[in-house]
Formats: structure tokens, C-alpha cells, sequence
């Protein structure tokens, strides 16, 4: 038992060798790692050419100010525009629905006022033996009431 961990041990140090893992090595560095380090290389680079352009002798910060506000507001536009479709989205649907409601809704009401008669019919019939075995108790007791002196 002893002679086998080891060679377990020495197994799990080194990763497995097969095709399958060297391709996904490939395609974690090509498909996850390049896009994030060719990405955080464009931004350094555009913060150092603003910097140089904004902070030179000649610079212009207001110009680069609006600039960058601009910037800072196309997301949130962006997700006005989105959340403007779903909202008129809502809308369309809310009157295509209301256009065939009432017929809809008619229809349910009857079912309904059908389902309240079945539903007080059946609740009568639960309800009736209790009733009736509460009034003949009540009875009992004021009749021994009357018996006691």
C-alpha cells in the first residue's frame, strides 16, 4: 500500500499529456489569455497618448474632458436605449392585450360566478352537519338548564 502513493503522488504533480489538454492549453492562451493582455496593452497606450496630448505645452483639457465625457455616457445611453425598447415593447403588448381582454375577460367571469355557486353549494354541505350538531347540543344544554333548579 505504502509503494503506491508514491508513484500516485508523482502522477498528480505532473499534468496529463494528453491531446486533449495540450489543446485546451493552446486555446485557454489564444481564446483567454491574448485578448486580455492585447486589450489592457490598447488602454495603456491610449491613456499614455491622451496624457502626452492633453498635458504638452499646446494641450487642450477642456476638449479632452468632453471627449472623455462622452465616452462615459455612450453606455449609459446605450442602456436607455435598451431599457426604452422593452418599455415600448410593454406598451405594444399592453394594447394588443387590452384590445382582447374584455371578450377574455367576460368568458372567465361567468366561469367564475359558475365556480362560486359549486364552491357555496359545497361549503353548505360541509358546514350543515356541524350547524346541526351545535344547535341540538345548544338545545340539550337549555333544556338541562331548565331541568336544574
Amino acid at each position: 500500500m505504502n509503494a503506491k502513493l508514491p508513484e500516485l503522488a508523482e502522477r498528480l504533480k505532473t499534468p496529463p499529456e494528453h491531446y486533449s489538454y495540450l489543446k485546451h492549453r493552446r486555446q485557454v492562451m489564444r481564446q483567454v489569455i491574448l485578448p486580455v493582455v492585447l486589450s489592457a496593452l490598447v488602454l495603456v497606450g491610449i491613456v499614455v497618448w491622451v496624457s502626452f496630448a492633453t498635458f504638452r505645452q499646446g494641450g487642450d483639457v477642456g476638449r479632452w474632458a468632453a471627449i472623455s465625457t462622452i465616452w462615459v455616457i455612450i453606455p449609459m445611453l446605450l442602456g436607455g436605449l435598451v431599457v426604452l425598447a422593452i418599455i415600448g415593447g410593454l406598451i405594444y403588448g399592453m394594447a394588443k392585450l387590452l384590445g382582447a381582454l374584455p371578450y377574455y375577460t367576460g368568458i372567465a367571469q361567468d366561469y367564475v360566478f359558475i365556480a362560486r355557486g359549486y364552491i357555496l353549494r359545497a361549503t353548505d354541505m360541509i358546514v350543515k352537519p356541524i350547524i346541526g350538531l351545535n344547535g341540538w347540543l345548544e338545545s340539550m344544554k337549555a333544556f338541562f338548564e331548565r331541568m336544574t333548579p
